[in-house]
């Protein structure tokens, strides 16, 4: 009697990989999604370190910390595309646990001063979200020459709220005119807690930003660099995530929208479908909106 041959017939073989290739695509979105969940958990507990620095940065100081400095390097007169340019995250190194950082930072020179070299590519995770790019530096385009590079620049994901007004109009000042807005940082900006009355639970202070639209850092405004006051801080003019948004729009690569700071150090989810007015009135500080939980 012949022997029954053992193993799968060929049509049995391709029954089986269809069902893996099935099983696999049905899988994969949840895998997918499981992941985001631990990037955006991640992000979440960096925004939420930084929004305790910040709190921590106040009861030493009665201030939040300046938006940037800039100041005429002949005069010292206030001037927003001026010197030294360091930003508000810049100040709260100690309170993040890098004191040794703070200490080499030299505040005096500006951040594009020899001095100041290694410190500009310092990498710190904390400022940056895992769902977005890994790239630690970036190129900083000069402003009269965007071809040319003025300098690299560590990478963050976060950025001060400057509110809803251009920072556009910060450019071209004259010596001696702060360039301040209706959000919490701004041009030498000394935003105590209680300047912040719509309520520190319903006000942005930080909030995301993705690479998609161009690198931000945590270093500071450098002056004669490409949207250099865009790289630390964010306005409202645009839904979140909107399309064809702008290099000073928040965004972020998480599906669901894009978190932010609030001025009780909280986190808060901000879905990309928020009404555009809602949307505004979080990010300013003082215009006595009504803003609901939802």
């Amino acid at each position: 009697m012949k022997r029954k041959p053992l193993g799968f017939t060929l049509v049995e073989l391709l029954v089986v990989i269809t069902v893996i290739g099935i099983l696999v695509s049905l899988l994969l979105p949840a895998v997918q999604a499981a992941r985001e969940a631990a990037r955006r958990s991640s992000c979440f507990n960096n925004m939420k370190q930084i929004g305790l620095a910040l709190t921590n940065y106040h009861g030493s100081h009665q201030t939040l910390p300046p938006g940037w400095i800039g100041l005429d390097p002949r005069t010292r007169k206030p001037l927003a595309e001026g010197d030294p340019g360091w930003g508000w995250a810049s100040f709260i190194l100690p309170q993040l646990e890098q004191e040794n950082l703070a200490r080499a930072l030299v505040y005096s020179l500006p951040i594009i001063d020899p001095a100041n070299d290694e410190i500009r590519s310092t990498f710190l995770p904390v400022y940056r979200c895992a769902s977005d790019s890994p790239a630690r530096e970036f190129e900083l385009p000069r402003k009269d020459s965007p071809s040319m590079i003025l300098t690299r620049l560590a990478t963050s994901n976060y950025v001060g709220v400057h509110g809803t007004l251009e920072l556009d109009a910060c450019e071209g000042l004259r010596p001696g005119i702060i360039c301040q807005s209706d959000g919490t940082f701004y041009h030498l900006s000394r935003t105590r807690f209680a300047d912040i009355r719509d309520g520190l639970s319903n006000t942005a202070i930080v909030g995301e930003r993705s690479s998609e639209f161009g690198s931000s850092t945590w270093l500071g405004s450098v002056r004669g660099g490409d949207e250099a006051m865009a790289r630390i801080l964010g306005v409202a003019d645009h839904a979140p995530n909107a399309l064809g948004a702008h290099l000073d729009d928040f965004s972020s690569r998480h599906p669901a929208g894009i978190q932010f700071v609030m001025g009780d150090g909280s986190v808060r989810l901000v879905h990309k479908t928020v009404d555009l007015e809602v949307y505004r009135a979080m990010v300013t500080r003082a215009r006595r909106e009504t803003i609901t939980r939802d």
